[in-house]
């Protein structure tokens, strides 16, 4: 496998729920990707209760992951490591 290729947007996802709960900074840096992509993968998972908003402090807010989006993350592992794209050292 050529592990030069482009992250998938599952891959995305899967990074970004992995965080657990980070502000937007954060997740923009540690899942490397610009504040735009950003914006667009945090409103989908946003929409679909993967992640909630958690207000920490004036301005301040996290994005913390859901029983939901932990439930996705464990399939995405699982699916990831069965295509051999991901190391099976966490699951």
């Amino acid at each position: 496998m050529n592990l030069d290729r482009r992250r998938s947007s599952i891959e995305i996802i899967a990074d970004m729920l992995r965080l657990g709960e980070a502000g937007k900074t954060e997740m923009m840096y540690s899942v490397n990707m610009s504040f735009f992509q950003l914006q667009k993968y945090l409103n989908f998972l946003l929409e679909r209760g993967l992640v909630d908003k958690v207000k920490v402090g004036n301005p301040s807010v996290t994005y913390r992951v859901t029983p939901k989006g932990l439930n996705l993350l464990r399939s995405i592992d699982a699916v990831l490591t069965t295509l051999e794209l991901r190391q099976d050292d966490d699951i």
